[in-house]
């Protein structure tokens, strides 16, 4: 489904990125985890063509990114809250989302019916703007606005951070049921080691731009990456 090839990242003479190869397929729950700095919004960032490669390419559904627009009708992704339009209330943004994606009003509500629990009376019918709402409900609107349109490829940077306990619980069965009942690829970054273990099921570790790790989560996955980064740490004080 997502296939890069020689992909790499540069900043003058500061390189961010540099993935030589790394194929995720359909319907696989992928997690990008890595400590601050190591190339995880880089990646997503190329992957959605905000920002071009210095070498290399990505392919998604065998469309490169960066030359065609035609991986963008099935392609949702919420990254932080500049993909918010914050004079919008979010009935509105919800609204812009469907009709940009194909959906009419009733679809969106109907997919909306869904989330209730989600949005735990804070979002819907509140005569709230965007910019006005906490970082946790601009980001439970971002997640489900990338819902709409029934996309094949999601991709969410830090969905867990400003969640509380029940949103981030009720996330992860949304996470999960998406690619296992669903089919959808859906790529995720996060800080939160056990979050990303129990959602996904493979997992990439970058380390200054660089694949170090890929693996296949089974019950032991966690404490190898706990080992893995407290390692770093050590190293990092020696």
């Amino acid at each position: 489904m997502i296939s890069t090839y020689k992909l790499s990242k540069t900043y003058k003479e500061n390189t961010v990125l540099n993935i030589d190869a790394l194929e995720i397929p359909k319907g696989q729950s992928f997690g990008l985890v890595g400590n601050n700095g190591a190339g995880k919004t880089t990646y997503f960032s190329l992957l959605l063509d905000l920002i071009q490669p210095s070498t290399g390419s990505i392919k998604s559904n065998n469309i490169q990114v960066n030359e065609s627009e035609d991986w963008k009708p099935f392609t949702a992704a919420f990254i932080d809250e500049t993909f918010l339009i914050g004079y919008l209330t979010p009935e509105e943004y919800f609204y812009f989302i469907g009709e940009l994606r194909g959906q009419n009003k009733s679809d969106v509500d109907a997919l909306l019916a869904q989330f209730s629990d989600f949005f735990h009376g804070e979002i819907l019918n509140q005569k709230k703007y965007l910019r006005d709402l906490s970082k946790g409900n601009q980001k439970k609107v971002g997640i489900v606005a990338a819902l709409i349109g029934n996309p094949e490829v999601i991709i969410l940077d830090e969905p867990f951070a400003n969640l509380d306990p029940t949103t981030q619980i009720r996330l992860k069965q949304i996470i999960k049921d998406l690619a296992q009942k669903q089919g959808v690829t859906v790529l995720v970054s996060s800080h939160d080691l056990t979050h990303v273990t129990e959602v996904c099921e493979r997992i990439v570790v970058l380390e200054k731009g660089q694949i170090v790790k890929d693996l296949e989560t089974n019950p032991e996955t966690l404490k190898e990456l706990e080992a893995h980064f407290a390692n770093a740490t050590v190293l990092t004080e020696v």
